[in-house]
């Protein structure tokens, strides 16, 4: 079987298709069955002929505005951008609020006797993480479930010998399939994702990354969830941190960040139970209806956060997990920017996937659902993307009195000020206040530094935008493995 060949301590009953020479054709599907079968929900196409040409009319209006009435254009220009940004940050408290009112479930509603826990599929792809594998391998086999009921897949590239070695040692040493991924493009994590999925024998499937280290019993926790939610519940969004928080100050406002992300927000989606972006990680879904959905966009490099919105467009829902998975968060200035840059990128994708058709997105996720979707998803880009230019006008005029708005008598800077300052601290006051949720107090002073912090997911912004102009599905990879810090010390 040479490079495809499957190594396997419990074979799976589809694992012979690799030996038939068919790996090729789950290959092909795993990169282009849902730009085949859906081709409207697949950014296989970046923008479409309609969204181009509503972007070039736009534009001339602009131009022509702006060559009759210059002054009077970028005063309306800077108000709309601090108007989205201020819309935006409103959305994020209002949305704070409804999340800091959701109540875990109870711990004793957490488990299901071994008898009745279903088989369970772990995927875990990995892409140059050799020297992650043996510390990963200890991981999974910690967790609190039953190891004849799980079903964990370990995907690797087949270019990526030294990786492939490495796995190929696990061998006989718990249950471990190594599944090696043809070779084919784009050469993305979520294609990748979904080649084990062919091969997936659980009930239930759950994505972990090499360095992720999940609350030991979390897949018990999803187990019972599962059985307590409605059938509409596709998947379960556990919430994600980092156990090297306190390496640098970078690594504690990327803590603040996913605080903020996985323990406030998305459980106020979630309460308003409107259409969610997934983390990129422990996303807990029902096998079947995950395949009945496509899988993943292996074209979109934020798959997760397009997965989430696509599930609320086929009438399902996300929900949280009461249970935390621990990663490793970048330490180093120039990993963090590209990671960054590609959940932005993929931001950028998935909102241009799923405006394609705003009646059909409205009658699939009702006004509140898209209206979410624009603010949150939406907003996180848009906001990104103006921080900088209204600093940049509201300074400039200010110190070098620009007569940007002299006819309005300074009421538009006025307001663009207020919007920018105003937003820039509701973020401050969220990011000081989402760790102390988690008991993390001693990280919320941090958050006063916040708006450095938003200066360099602006910089990721743009450098995304201009990736997705030039090179729409380069996938940046993140390095895992690089912390200095023991992996449960915060």
């Amino acid at each position: 079987m040479g490079e495809r060949e499957v190594r396997a301590q419990a074979p799976g009953p589809r694992d012979s298709a690799l030996a038939d020479g068919q790996g090729d054709l789950f290959a092909f599907e795993a990169a282009n069955g849902l730009a085949m079968r859906t081709p409207n929900l697949s950014a296989r196409t970046v923008i479409t002929r309609a969204q181009s040409s509503c972007l070039l009319l736009v534009a001339a209006v602009l131009a022509a505005l702006f060559a009759r009435w210059p002054l009077a254009t970028c005063a309306v220009l800077v108000a709309s951008m601090s108007a989205g940004f201020m819309a935006s940050t409103m959305f994020r408290a209002v949305l704070a609020w409804i999340g800091a009112r959701s109540r875990p479930e109870p711990e004793h509603a957490a488990r299901l006797p071994d008898a009745l826990l279903p088989v369970y599929t772990i995927l875990v792809p990995l892409y140059r993480e050799a020297n992650v594998l043996p510390r990963l391998a200890r991981s999974l086999l910690l967790i609190d479930y039953p190891h004849d009921r799980l079903d964990i897949k370990i995907l690797v590239e087949n270019d990526d010998h030294e990786t492939v070695t490495a796995a190929a040692e696990l061998a006989g040493r718990g249950p471990f399939e190594i599944l090696t991924v043809p070779h084919g493009t784009p050469r993305t994590k979520p294609r990748a994702c979904n080649y084990g999925l062919s091969f997936a024998r659980g009930e239930f499937t759950v994505i972990y990354d090499a360095e992720d280290r999940p609350e030991r019993d979390q897949l018990r926790k999803a187990a019972a969830a599962f059985r307590r939610q409605p059938a509409d519940v596709a998947c379960l969004q556990a919430h994600l941190n980092f156990y090297n928080a306190n390496e640098n100050w970078l690594t504690r406002l990327f803590a603040l960040d996913y605080a903020l992300w996985f323990d406030v927000l998305l459980p106020g989606l979630d309460r308003m139970g409107v259409p969610m972006p997934l983390g990129g990680t422990s996303n807990h879904f029902r096998t079947a209806v995950l395949r009945e959905l496509g899988g993943w966009d292996p074209f979109n490099v934020t798959e997760d956060a397009d997965l989430g919105i696509r599930i609320g467009q086929h009438g399902k829902r996300v929900a949280m997990l009461n249970s935390t998975t621990f990663e490793e968060a970048p330490a180093r200035l120039g990993v963090w920017l590209k990671q960054r840059s590609r959940w932005l990128k993929g931001y950028m994708q998935t909102w241009l996937v799923h405006t394609r058709d705003p009646v059909s997105l409205i009658r699939r996720i009702g006004h509140v659902g898209v209206l979410a979707f624009h603010l949150f998803l939406g907003g996180a880009v848009v906001a990104a993307l103006v921080n900088p230019l209204l600093w940049a006008v509201s300074g400039l005029s200010l110190c070098f009195g620009w007569p940007l708005f002299e006819d309005s008598g300074n009421t538009l800077l006025a307001l663009s000020a207020t919007g920018l300052v105003g937003g820039n601290a509701i973020l401050t006051s969220l990011a000081m206040a989402a760790p102390l949720k988690r008991g993390w107090n001693r990280l919320a002073p941090y958050g006063l530094t916040v708006m450095l912090y938003w200066a360099l997911i602006s910089v990721a912004a743009w450098r995304a935008l201009v990736q997705l102009a030039t090179n729409p599905f380069h996938w940046e990879k993140t390095a895992h493995g690089i912390s200095r810090l023991p992996r449960w010390r915060n």
